[in-house]
Parts: structure tokens; C-alpha cells; sequence
């Protein structure tokens, strides 16, 4: 659960169902990797989820439109698709086409645009109850996340592009830099957090898995080091924050739903919340729900998140991705919490 650490090299495409066969070939490239550094990333390859079948050898660095096409795939490409999620939502699949999500277009394979990404949130259908259990939030490999995190790695989960279109976003969205009284928290945290170049707040703090990568993010005021998977608290007062940011690391959590809470919990009212991810994962460490699913439906798990926390206004979804078939996707779930 940390956002540091990444390969851009060996990519490849895994099937949204993992089979045992895929993430033990998935364990080997791992063990391969780990003996060298400039090809592995935290002991383990980072792999694109994605709905194509792995390949018979490791796919370029550099994204294929054909790769980026079908990474967005998701439960809601046609009918037969669509009942995965549809059942946990408690709705139709006539329902789901009334969204003004263009199935059909799905299913031809077209890549999904910035507006369809956006109305995954406009009318969710969350069911009563949070539709998560323990089930989704397996993992192929339950091992302690420290041992997993254990070996710092000062390399990044996405491309450069990705990364400037991530910190764009930030400096569009946070406070103006230098405001008085204002503090901010980056959990899943690491050597660098994406924040805009000499961003200045009362207060940056980092909370993560991996102290040597801690201490040398520049503009970490103060870190802890703490599994959030093992212990879903944060350590801050009530009403702290203005911004809690998350990096390519929700995927990761097992116990979403309480850290969610805790998020909402520490943000001042009014204070923002940003989840981003991409369509890259440690696939043995990744949560099952999210290695089953693609780009569309992790727009609804993460919204689900801050749906049944409470305490947030309505979350939306913002397709952010510089150059789609170019770069790596990157998209933003985000609320603020409801004002006191």
C-alpha cells in the first residue's frame, strides 16, 4: 500500500479473471525481476489490468492504443458483462444503458472517452449496503505487506506523462500554495508524492509502508509509517486536513471502507479527498474485485468507497489521462467532505 515503486519495462497485459497459472508465471517474473534492481519494482512486476489475455512474450513499455483500448474494457461492455457488478448494484442491465454509457460502442472495442468516465458516478445505483466482503478483498498473495514493501525502490508506478497530468490536476485543485493554516496528507505515500514543484502548505504530511522512501520525499513536513492494511486508523486529530491525496495505491487496500472513513474523519469540513489510479498493479497484491474488473468499474468501486463512508458529498470521476493510447491512463475519484 505504498505509491512508490513501478517498472516500465516487461508490461504486460493480464486477463481481468487471473488464473493460477498467470499469477504464478506473474510469481516467477517477479523472482526474476527482484535480482535486478532497474527491473523490478517493490518484488514485484507491475502489470497493466487489463481485459486481453497475457501475451506469449512481454509487451513494449510504451502503451499501445490496441493495449489502452482494452485495458478500459469493463463489466459494462454488453449484457453479458455487465451482471458482475450490475447484481451488486442491484439494477439492469436496461438500467446500466440508460446511464448514457454507449454499450455498443464498448463492445466494439472503441476506448472510452473522459465523458464516460465521468458518468460512471452521475447515477451509481449503489445497492443498501456496501457490496464489498471479504471475498473482493482477497489477494492472491496475503503475505505481510511489510515483507512485500520491505526493500525501498526509488522508481515510479507511472509514466512521465501520467505523472504530469496527475500533478497538473493537483495544482487545478488543491489550495493556492503558500495559503495560511493549511495542511495536507498523502497516505500510501513515498519518495515523492506528484505534488506541483515547491508546493508550499503549513503542513505536508506522509503516511506509508517504507521509511528510507519516506525520508527522502522533499516535501514530507513530517511521515508515519504505518500498514494500512493491518491498521486502517490514521494517526491525526478530527478535522485536520484540507487535502487527503492517495496515489496508484487504492487497489491495494483491503480494508477500504474503514480507511475511507478515517479519511473523512481527519479532513477539515469542506476538505477534498482525491483517489488516483491508473490501469497498472502489483496483480498478486491488488484486491481480487479490482484485478477481475477494468478501468470503468474501478471508477464505480472507488466512489463506492466514499459512498457508504459517509460523511462525503456526492464522489465524481475525472478522466485525467494525457494521451490516451500514448500514455498510461489516469483517472480521479474525488469528494470533499459534507461541511460541519
Amino acid at each position: 500500500t505504498s505509491n512508490g515503486g513501478s517498472i516500465q519495462q516487461g508490461v504486460l497485459s493480464i486477463d481481468v479473471m487471473l488464473s493460477l497459472r498467470a499469477v504464478s508465471a506473474t510469481a516467477s517474473l517477479s523472482a526474476a525481476s527482484s535480482s535486478a534492481s532497474s527491473a523490478s519494482s517493490r518484488g514485484g512486476r507491475l502489470l497493466r489490468a487489463s481485459s486481453n489475455p497475457p501475451p506469449a512474450a512481454a509487451a513494449s513499455s510504451t502503451p499501445s492504443s490496441a493495449a489502452n483500448a482494452a485495458s478500459r474494457r469493463s463489466v459494462f461492455l454488453g449484457a453479458a458483462m455487465l451482471r458482475p457488478l450490475l447484481r451488486l448494484a442491484g439494477v439492469g442491465v436496461a438500467a446500466a444503458a440508460g446511464s448514457g454509457i454507449n454499450l455498443a460502442a464498448r463492445a466494439a472495442g472503441s476506448v472510452a472517452g473522459a465523458g464516460e468516465i465521468a458518468k460512471v458516478l452521475v447515477d451509481p445505483k449503489y445497492p443498501a449496503e456496501f457490496p464489498f466482503g471479504a471475498s473482493e478483498m482477497q489477494r492472491y498473495d496475503e503475505t505481510s505487506d511489510f515483507l512485500f514493501y520491505s526493500q525501498p525502490r526509488f522508481v515510479t508506478h507511472i509514466d512521465d506523462a501520467a505523472i504530469g497530468a496527475l500533478t497538473k490536476y493537483y495544482a487545478k485543485v488543491f489550495p493556492a500554495s503558500g495559503s495560511p493554516d493549511t495542511a495536507m496528507l498523502d497516505i500510501c505515500s513515498s519518495w515523492v508524492s506528484h505534488y506541483p514543484k515547491d508546493y508550499k502548505a503549513t503542513r505536508i504530511s506522509g503516511l506509508g509502508m517504507n521509511e528510507d522512501e519516506l525520508k527522502k520525499n522533499p516535501i514530507l513536513n513530517d511521515y508515519v509509517v504505518r500498514d494500512l492494511n493491518d491498521d486502517a486508523t490514521l494517526p491525526y486529530p478530527d478535522n485536520t486536513f484540507d487535502v487527503v491525496t492517495n496515489a496508484v495505491s487504492v487497489d491495494y487496500l483491503t480494508r477500504p471502507l474503514e480507511m475511507m472513513k478515517e479519511v473523512n474523519r481527519v479532513l477539515k469540513p469542506g476538505g477534498l479527498a482525491v483517489m488516483s489510479f491508473s490501469n497498472r498493479c502489483f496483480p498478486t497484491k491488488a484486491v481480487s474485485i479490482w484485478t477481475a474488473t477494468g478501468d470503468l468499474d474501478h471508477i464505480w468501486i472507488v466512489g463506492a468507497y466514499y459512498h457508504y463512508a459517509q460523511g462525503f458529498e456526492a464522489p465524481a470521476a475525472e478522466d485525467i489521462s494525457p494521451a490516451p493510447g500514448r500514455s498510461d491512463p489516469m483517472y480521479v475519484v474525488y469528494a470533499r467532505k459534507q461541511a460541519a
